[in-house]
């Protein structure tokens, strides 16, 4: 079987954006064995992919219902010509190629309003507060409050998947955004494609853009384009092969 490490929604410099195991299955394996690969490899999510395209997502210690980053990696990994659609928890999740990049169109995961009290209590200058099916979302006031927030160990208690963090951009970006999941065992993803599901469609009417250049401002950072239509979100990004080789 092959098996990939690969950099998705990279930016120019070597060992940006979010790296993503990718294991392209041709046979059955069974449960302990993908949990136990998905271990193995360590990173905060490995794809798994059937060769009818049936596509699993596996943290260090769970599964998940929706990652964008191990998506386009996959989609990097089958070095796709036209359009391919994967049959995932989240329903079907069509990928694409797009000049350099790659597209995927997933589910709009709107947040809705929820004033939780331990959420306030965390971020007392968060100017919104929310939720979807799986992550809490805080809107702070500044691309500078994103960047300096250290209060990560706290996030575990909230449950759900993980915290959106997120503000208006800055050096040319629409948006800034950090994405913690200690609860998943992620403590902070270097770039997280579902958690723009989100943003899409909470940023695009408040920035009065269809469009929104997006940088997630982890250790690492990475850039997506993100275009909200309806129900549906596309998410645009460019990745780099840092692996590729056999598992036994």
């Amino acid at each position: 079987m092959r098996f990939f490490l690969i950099d998705a929604f990279v930016q120019d410099a070597a060992f940006s954006g979010n790296p993503a195991g990718v294991v392209l299955l041709d046979r059955e394996v069974d449960e302990d064995w993908m949990r136990g690969m998905a271990a193995e490899v360590n990173q905060a999510e490995t794809a798994f992919v059937t060769p009818d395209y049936q596509l699993r997502w596996l943290t260090p210690t769970v599964e998940v219902d929706l990652c964008g980053h191990a998506t386009l990696a996959a989609a990097h990994a089958l070095d796709l010509e036209g359009p391919v659609t994967f049959r995932s928890r989240s329903g079907p999740l069509v990928a694409s190629r797009v000049g350099e990049s790659y597209e995927l169109d997933f589910p709009a995961e709107e947040p809705h309003p929820d004033e939780d009290p331990f959420v306030h209590s965390l971020f007392p200058e968060a100017e919104w507060v929310g939720r979807n099916r799986m992550d809490w979302f805080v809107q702070v006031p500044s691309a500078e409050h994103v960047r300096a927030f250290d209060r990560t160990h706290m996030i575990a208690e909230l449950g759900m998947r993980g915290l959106i963090l997120t503000a208006p951009g800055d050096e040319g970006f629409d948006v800034v955004t950090r994405f913690f999941a200690p609860q998943s065992g992620v403590a902070e993803d270097a770039v997280t494609g579902s958690a723009h599901c989100a943003i899409g469609p909470y940023w695009a009417p408040r920035l009065g853009k269809d469009i929104l250049n997006c940088f997630q401002a982890s250790a690492r950072g990475g850039v997506l384009e993100v275009e909200p239509s309806g129900s549906r979100v596309k998410l645009r990004g460019r990745c780099r092969t840092v692996v590729s080789g056999e598992v036994n």
